[in-house]
């Protein structure tokens, strides 16, 4: 089944283009894990792995960015190794886009941007680490992250570990279930907590396999909801940090964060670093392990949904 015409402000790669037009499985990718999340070289050695798993799964990679405010749906190595490497990459939620793209800057895409520019291109179907949410102690700040709006609004189905460790998970998930947003876990009962499988919430909506997920779905879209759907992945047991242990962690962070005064799009950069820091990489580990699970079972619902 062929999708609709991608919008003309955006650059597709050629094997993007095809496979839209042709109804094949298209999987969309971020970019800030790329120009914020991991440092060079180690960023494009991830990027083009998680670009191989997608095709070895049978679908097409499309690495989302702006390069020279132009949004690219599917980029080059040349393009990644700008994005990894640039030192002047702006970090672009929904309502940086027309700022960076007016400016002809770089951007490197968030959860919801990524979101915004998938749909506009006709993919369904967006891989990632974790989703973002409301942040803690956002009863004062207001701190809430665009992409549970943009999840409100935006047909794209958005495969994570489910949402940072870093955040009030509770109230996120109260926040989805407001805006009507489907919440599926995979294979579980619990809601997956991104370095841990275990998050003290119940799944919502439990799938089993990627084609019960794509069923989902499906059925939201065929019923007239203007909306995405969160289908969480738990982290394999394997490579999981317990929720105990990451806990500790990341109480230490906050308190770290909260006394230089950090606030606004920087702290999830922040607190992440500071995490690796902590845990001496094994949270970097377990974060590229998620990436590569997430990658491969969301390729399988992309492929289930292409039919």
């Amino acid at each position: 089944m062929s999708r609709p015409t991608p919008h003309p402000m955006l650059t597709l790669t050629d094997e993007v283009a095809t496979a839209l037009r042709e109804g094949r499985p298209v999987v969309a990718l971020e970019s800030t894990i790329i120009s914020h999340g991991m440092p060079y070289p180690d960023n494009v050695a991830m990027a083009l792995e998680v670009e191989g798993i997608v095709r070895s799964c049978g679908a097409v990679p499309a690495t989302i960015a702006v390069l020279d405010g132009r949004p690219r749906v599917g980029l080059t190595g040349e393009d990644l190794e700008l994005l990894a490497s640039h030192p002047d990459v702006v970090k672009a939620s929904v309502r940086d886009l027309p700022y960076v793209a007016a400016r002809g800057l770089h951007g490197a895409t968030t959860v919801a941007a990524t979101m915004r520019l998938a749909a506009m291109a006709g993919i369904e179907v967006f891989v990632t680490g974790g989703l973002g949410g409301v942040h803690q102690g956002a009863a004062t700040s207001m701190d809430v992250s665009a992409d549970l709006t943009e999840l409100a609004r935006t047909r794209v189905a958005v495969v994570s570990a489910g949402v940072k460790s870093i955040l009030d998970i509770g109230l996120t998930l109260e926040v989805l279930e407001t805006l009507g947003v489907p919440v599926l876990v995979e294979g579980a009962e619990e809601f997956p907590s991104f370095y841990s499988r275990a998050s003290g919430f119940a799944a919502p909506m439990r799938v089993d396999g990627a084609d019960e997920a794509a069923a989902v779905v499906r059925a939201t879209w065929d019923l007239g909801l203007d909306c995405g759907v969160v289908i969480a992945h738990p982290v394999p047991a394997e490579d999981e940090i317990p929720a105990e242990e990451i806990g500790v962690v990341i109480d230490r962070a906050l308190g770290d964060m909260a006394a230089l005064g950090i606030t606004g799009k920087a702290t999830t950069p922040y607190l992440l670093g500071r995490i690796v820091e902590l845990t001496d990489g094994s949270s970097l580990a377990t974060n590229i392990a998620l990436v590569r699970a997430n990658a491969a079972y969301g390729s399988a619902v992309a492929v289930a949904l292409a039919g």
